[in-house]
Order: structure tokens, then C-alpha cells, then sequence
């Protein structure tokens, strides 16, 4: 009898293969370009706080948060995912809160949704809590009335579903240039890497606190003016009671622009 020959199966994430060709996803480093409508606004400083681990504090200007709407097209090193848009684009929305490690400036997201899989597995790895949703954005075209261009009194628009239920609805009307991105935007992200317990006896691992190593971010101009930003508090807290401790006080200034970055790995804040 001819004996087979065998390997063990390999890749950077599941499914695991001969090849390790047939992972999810790809090994990074991780190449992003998207455009952003982002909004300033303040949270309940006693409830922001409930979302931070015990080693992050509260930034000096507690209540600081962001409600970020996302399109972005993605490729790995060799860019490959570019030639097949469906893999490529997908869309995000982030709930940011102000936070520091230490000294160090930092930004937290308690929440965040996406509409593509590897998006999501590609977030747990990075200990970011992506879940699905649906999200929809007003598209940037630079000619025509129906155009929404980057120009004083060029308006955007956004929304957030999840599970059939609407649960953030935006806009921005656009006023100016600004000679800065809105603060948050230009913090490290703090995540936490979790690993549940699963087989018999197993403890729960402690979850490792990590930020990610970023490499190429750029910025466009960034356009500024008035903002509109309801979180559908009844509905949230249908959905998910503690989200729902995270609607707006007080709503600041929008913003629209596009950015960029290579994500390169994570860093342990151990």
C-alpha cells in the first residue's frame, strides 16, 4: 500500500489549508482608503467611563466622543483585492470615546459595525468589537446637483441599521476648509483582544489591552460645518441596553474627508 504524504494545514486565520491559501484573512500588512463623515459629539462622562478597562482613564476633556461613517476600499500587500470590488469595499460605522493609557492620548471604540465578513474577522483579530450592520452613505461626486461635492453648502448624509432596526441617522452640511482633522481622528485606537473560554476546565483569559502599529496615514482636506446626529435611543436599548447609555448630550461640528493607512501589525499595551 502506497503511503499518503501529509502536512499540517496552515494560513493567518481560519480556514486553515495545504497552502494556507484559503484564509479568511490575509497576513498584513493591510493598505485602507476611505472617506469619512465624522462627527464630534459629547457622551455622559460618568457612562463613558463604564466602557474603559481598568488600566485606560478618562481623557481631560471627559465626554469626548465621535460617531464615524466610513467607506473604504481595502488590498492586501500585493493589492490583488483591487481588481474584484466586492471584496475590496466595505462600509463601517464607529463609536469613538476619548481615553488615555498613562500619559499617552488614545481613542476607544465601544462599538462598531461593518457590512463584509472579513471586515468583521479582520476587527476581532485586532480586538476591535465589529458586528454586523448596514450602513449607508451619501456618495461624493464632484460634478452635478446631485453631486454632493466638497464645497461651502455641500451636504452628506448617513445611517446605521442593525437587525432591522434604524439606529443612527446623520448629516453635515459643509461650511469650510479647516486646517486640522476633528482630534479624535488623529489617535491611536486602544482595543481588547478577547479569547472566550471553550473547552472543558478552560478560565477565561484576561482580555490584552493592544493598539495597532499604523504606517502611511494621510489625510485630504478636511472640509467642517453643522451637524445633525440622532441615535435612536429606543431602539438601542431594544437591541442592547448599554449602547443605548451612549446617546449624544450635545452634538459639535461635522466633518467630511478622505483618509488613509497601512495597518502593519498590533502592539501589546501589557
Amino acid at each position: 500500500m502506497t503511503s499518503l504524504s501529509r502536512s499540517e494545514p496552515i494560513g493567518y486565520s481560519l480556514p486553515l489549508s495545504p497552502s494556507g491559501k484559503s484564509s479568511m484573512v490575509s497576513e498584513p500588512p493591510w493598505h485602507f482608503s476611505g472617506n469619512m463623515l465624522w462627527i464630534d459629539y459629547r457622551v455622559d462622562p460618568a457612562a463613558a467611563v463604564g466602557f474603559l478597562p481598568e488600566r485606560l482613564s478618562p481623557d481631560v476633556d471627559a465626554g469626548a466622543a465621535a460617531a464615524v461613517f466610513s467607506e473604504w476600499q481595502w488590498c492586501s500587500a500585493d493589492g490583488g483585492e483591487l481588481g474584484d470590488p466586492v471584496r475590496c469595499q466595505f462600509s463601517e460605522f464607529l463609536v469613538l470615546l476619548g481615553c488615555r493609557y498613562g500619559e499617552r492620548a488614545m481613542a476607544r471604540c465601544p462599538y462598531a459595525w461593518v457590512d463584509s465578513a472579513v471586515s468583521l474577522a479582520r476587527g476581532w483579530i485586532q480586538g476591535m468589537p465589529k458586528q454586523f450592520g448596514a450602513i449607508r452613505m451619501t456618495r461624493q461626486i464632484p460634478i452635478g446637483v446631485a453631486g454632493a461635492g466638497t464645497r461651502p453648502g455641500g451636504r452628506f448624509a448617513a445611517s446605521l441599521a442593525v437587525d432591522d432596526r434604524r439606529l443612527v441617522d446623520a448629516a453635515v452640511t459643509l461650511r469650510e476648509l479647516v486646517d486640522e482633522p476633528p482630534a479624535l481622528s488623529r489617535l491611536p485606537l486602544v482595543h481588547s483582544r478577547v479569547s472566550p473560554p471553550w473547552t472543558a476546565g478552560d478560565a477565561a483569559s484576561p482580555a490584552e489591552l493592544v493598539t495597532s502599529r499604523v504606517e502611511g496615514v494621510a489625510f485630504s482636506p478636511v472640509w467642517s460645518g453643522s451637524a445633525r446626529l440622532r441615535f435612536h435611543a429606543d431602539a438601542m436599548h431594544d437591541l442592547d441596553p448599554d449602547l443605548a447609555r451612549l446617546v449624544p448630550r450635545e452634538t459639535g461640528p461635522g466633518y467630511y474627508f478622505s483618509y488613509a493607512e497601512t495597518l502593519v501589525g498590533g502592539e501589546s499595551l501589557a
